[in-house]
């Protein structure tokens, strides 16, 4: 069966690049969202295998959804998105319980192999 995955980010062509990766690589993609306030309602509601979670966003950023995700499903696989340079984002993340995190620009075999490492 194949994994179901919440795609967050505010870039509609980098919901569509990951998307693609994705879907080319058998993983289901069953919801996108564009902010943090999106991205907790649609995990809620979808309950995805794993979530690829954009760091900057408008209404809510990445790491604020990521705690609130986390607060009530502790169990929750979520992976980071960030662009470089955004290293002291990236620490915080995984503090507040990210399972990694992949660099824009996106590259494909990076997406996989840290999508198979977090849901093992």
């Amino acid at each position: 069966m194949s994994k179901r995955i919440l795609i967050v980010d505010d870039a509609a062509f980098m919901r569509m690049m990951i998307k693609d990766i994705l879907s080319k690589n058998g993983f289901e993609v069953v919801g996108e969202a564009a902010d943090g306030v999106q991205a907790i309602e649609k995990y809620h509601e979808l309950k995805p295998d794993l979530v690829t979670m954009d760091i900057t966003m408008p209404e809510m950023d990445g790491i604020a959804a990521l705690k609130s995700i986390k607060e009530k499903d502790p169990s929750a696989i979520v992976i980071m998105c960030s662009a470089m340079g955004q290293q002291a984002m990236v620490i915080d993340a995984i503090q507040a319980g990210a399972k990694d995190f992949i660099v824009k620009p996106f590259q494909a075999d990076r997406v996989i192999e840290a999508i198979q490492k977090a849901i093992g």
